[in-house]
């Protein structure tokens, strides 16, 4: 069966990460530190490198293993976490492309023991192949696509970890060596000789690394092309370091490795990355200069400005919803920023599977002048079709913005943040946080509720998936961009609790306040004003009577709903004429609270769209 990663060789120029070291020293571990054992001290910090490698755009990642065989890491006590070490690294670079979602593959580092083989040496080459094997053996379980063999000081070496690998596994093999200042190994070696024993031993990949800086690379890339037909690496040095600061430095800048790339692939590298001092400003450099050029040693490339096809065939699809925005199309936050007073609909999902009526809705209230559709998640506990999934239809059949109601009624902690980057994923970005009805007032009233957290707690998780992190604090790669909003009940029955609760949400990160529906501006500005000053615009719910009857209903079996007894005696006045009445009452209320909020939150009884076109075009209207 051929190798996903020496058909993605076939294809195109694969993109190498940078350092890995240099840049955890950057990043505060100390310079004294183990840099492999980092991965049991500080996997966080090593997995973010990960990341943000994969995010520049690299093809390849490298565990943080180069030091990692019993020699270098017997220096600092850690002899016998050679399989923890090893294994542990192969893991985390694999959750940051499964955290990325970018199929990028995984290499497994190997570097030299830093013993000297032979008469003068003071090691065993059958020791030094059984050191490298144990390695390659835990990084072979931990799960890597490749092993990379690099910075090899001369073909000894080289030759015992060749073949260490081809004992353990069938992995392909990456193998790079340094050279000097003259062009040659420390022992001597010429690159052409260093490439042809390299595939002799059975490496698919031959080339340089680390050394001195990208046109030293080019010149060992040009005699090694030259004499081989064995395929390419180049990844060097961000140039000769100097000591200042108590820190090394590097003085290639990321535009000097952009070109470069370009000489190192017209001279015959299929693999190209950096190594000490490199960064993924570097590398992200690389990949713009990539684009568009080809591969001269394996015909035509197909260089993407992003990742390669991951080990096991898959093809990461483009175009699929990342940001959440349709081209031309301003935002809900965007509008509200703008100050442009808004308008949203509240669309109940059907109860079954056919969404018709719903779309069909959308359609017209769009067409009047809606910004935005409103649609709850399971309202009344009563099981509608998933919010998420009308969102989806609503925004790609009609084309206007959604808002989805998402409950932590339902859902554990996990399930909360699986749906919530579901919904991301599929470009939904604004989410009401609610804690939800209890399943006792639907229609199931045994089903049992989870509540791991309220609407707090949801606001926290929103803002947290936002930062690039879970709950638990384990990362996400890229954070989501949710606009969240929140719930305030003016006329709750105790205010005080209510505002407690609306003032610790605000506290969570909720962006926006949308208040439940009202029958008076007056509650509303006294809401408002105990509230205190807030920094997030406001929208005010209102829902148009149709009745008497209805009002009643509402004022007194509606919990935490109050319908002022002047509005009730008038719709008891309307007698026939209700809807009517119930909808002048409603245009007389978003009149009255215009200088008080940012936009209206309109909610049609019993699911009667038509009913709240006439508000929604007297809203709009300047």
């Amino acid at each position: 069966m051929h190798n996903p990663f020496l058909a993605a060789l076939e294809d195109r120029v694969l993109l190498g990460d940078g350092a890995m070291g240099t840049l955890l020293h950057a990043r505060g571990i100390a310079q004294n530190a183990c840099i492999d054992a980092q991965v049991l001290e500080q996997p966080d910090v090593v997995r973010r490198i990960h990341e943000d490698y994969i995010a520049a755009g690299a093809d390849i990642i490298e565990t943080d293993t180069f030091g990692a065989n019993r020699y270098r890491l017997g220096r600092f006590g850690y002899a016998d976490k050679v399989h923890a070490v090893n294994f542990r690294a192969a893991r985390l670079a694999r959750d940051a492309r499964e955290i990325s979602g970018h199929p990028v593959f995984v290499a497994g580092a190997v570097g030299p023991t830093g013993r000297m083989l032979g008469t003068v040496g003071d090691i065993r080459p059958e020791e030094v192949r059984a050191a490298f094997r144990e390695q390659v053996e835990a990084l072979l379980e931990g799960g890597v696509d490749l092993i990379i063999l690099e910075t090899f000081p001369d073909l000894a070496e080289l030759r015992e970890a060749v073949l260490a690998v081809k004992d353990a596994c069938d992995l392909p093999v990456v193998a790079q060596l340094t050279f000097q200042r003259d062009g040659r190994t420390a022992a001597g070696e010429p690159p052409d000789e260093v490439a042809n024993v390299a595939g002799a031993l059975g490496a698919d990949v031959a080339g340089v690394n680390c050394s001195l800086g990208p046109q030293s690379a080019l010149e060992v890339i040009e005699q090694m092309a030259a004499q081989t037909s064995i395929r390419l690496s180049a990844m060097p040095n961000a140039g000769l370091p100097k000591y200042m600061d108590h820190r090394l430095v590097y003085p290639s800048t990321p535009e000097y490795f952009a070109e470069y790339t370009r000489k190192l692939v017209e001279a015959g590298a299929n693999i190209v990355g950096g190594c000490c001092g490199t960064t993924p400003e570097h590398i992200a450099r690389m990949r713009e200069a990539l684009a568009g050029e080809w591969n001269r040693r394996g015909g035509r490339a197909v260089l993407r400005a992003g990742p390669a096809p991951a080990a096991g065939g898959v093809v990461e699809v483009r175009g699929a919803p990342d940001t959440g925005r349709v081209p031309g199309r301003r935002t809900l936050r965007e509008k509200l920023a703008a100050g442009e007073f808004v308008v949203s609909v509240e669309l109940d999902p059907p109860r079954g599977l056919n969404p018709r009526k719903a779309l069909e809705g959308a359609a017209r209230l769009k067409q009047l002048g809606a910004d935005c559709i409103n649609i709850g998640d399971s309202p009344m506990a009563r099981v509608r079709m998933s919010a998420i999934a009308l969102a989806v239809l609503i925004e790609e059949r009609i084309g206007v913005e959604p808002i989805i109601h998402f409950t932590s009624r339902d859902r554990n902690l996990m399930a909360i943040q699986s749906d919530l980057l579901g919904a991301h994923a599929l470009g939904i970005r604004n989410v009401i946080a609610l804690t939800g009805d209890p399943p006792a007032s639907g229609d199931y009233a045994r089903a049992t509720a989870v509540w791991d957290v309220d609407s707090i707690g949801l606001i926290k998780i929103l803002k947290m998936l936002n930062s690039g992190s879970d709950w638990a604090g384990n990362s996400i790669g890229k954070g989501t961009e949710f606009f969240v909003a929140c719930a305030a009940n003016p006329t709750a029955g105790d205010v005080e609790v209510e505002l407690d609760r609306v003032r610790r949400k605000l506290e969570a990160g909720a962006d926006l306040l949308m208040t439940q529906q009202i029958y008076s501006a007056e509650i509303l500005r006294g809401f408002l004003e105990r509230l205190g000053p807030i920094d997030v615009p406001v929208l005010a719910g209102i829902m148009p009577l149709q009745s008497f009857r209805h009002a009643e209903f509402i004022h007194n079996e509606l919990p935490g709903v109050f319908v002022p007894e002047d509005v009730r005696e008038r719709m008891r006045r309307a007698g026939e004429n209700g809807k009517a009445e119930g909808i002048a009452q409603a245009g007389e209320l978003l009149e009255e609270c215009r200088a008080l909020v940012n936009g209206v939150y309109l909610v049609p009884s019993f699911g009667r769209y038509e009913v709240v076109g006439e508000l929604v075009t007297q809203a709009k209207r300047e």
